[in-house]
């Protein structure tokens, strides 16, 4: 990749907010699930599975906050030799078969003398389809890099 390309990304993106731990656990066992739903088809056995991955992460709660970032540690690099090559994606997500397929057509193009009808959505919505909020960090509020080859925005 050329300099000018990176330069243009690296100001789209978007700021990550800071987690807590408790908040990083949560989210590193969400993407463990999902990565799971990617190698596991049959649902039954992709409870099993799910019940397992959850008793391992049962055990290891209420542990000191030095063996807490060992475990963290662990389990992101566990979680990196895991992950599926093609991973699930949801339809209307990047990468998915339905993405912006149908996307809303701007309120300014529709009423340009910006005289809005009183039903009319008063949200913005990001590529994917959500509500837009600055406060999950997926605001797609100026320009938003959507990035194919990871299934998802930036």
């Amino acid at each position: 990749m050329n300099a000018a390309f990176l330069a243009s990304a690296n100001e789209t993106r978007q700021k990550l907010p800071k987690l807590t731990q408790n908040q990083e656990v949560a989210r590193l066992y969400r993407h463990a699930l999902k990565t799971l739903s990617s190698w596991v088809i049959d649902r039954d056995v992709f409870n099993e599975e799910a019940t397992a991955l959850r008793a391992r992460f049962d055990e290891a709660k209420g542990c000191s906050p030095a063996e807490a970032t060992r475990l963290m540690k662990e389990a992101r690099a566990e979680f990196f030799e895991a992950t599926h090559p093609d991973p699930y994606c949801v339809p209307f997500m990047p990468g998915g078969s339905l993405f912006m397929r149908n996307p809303p057509i701007p309120l300014e193009i529709c009423f340009p003398d910006g005289n809005y009808p009183a039903d009319a959505p008063k949200v913005l919505l990001n590529p994917d389809m959500s509500v837009a909020k600055p406060e999950t960090g997926k605001s797609a509020v100026g320009s938003v890099l959507v990035d194919f080859t990871k299934k998802n925005m930036e």
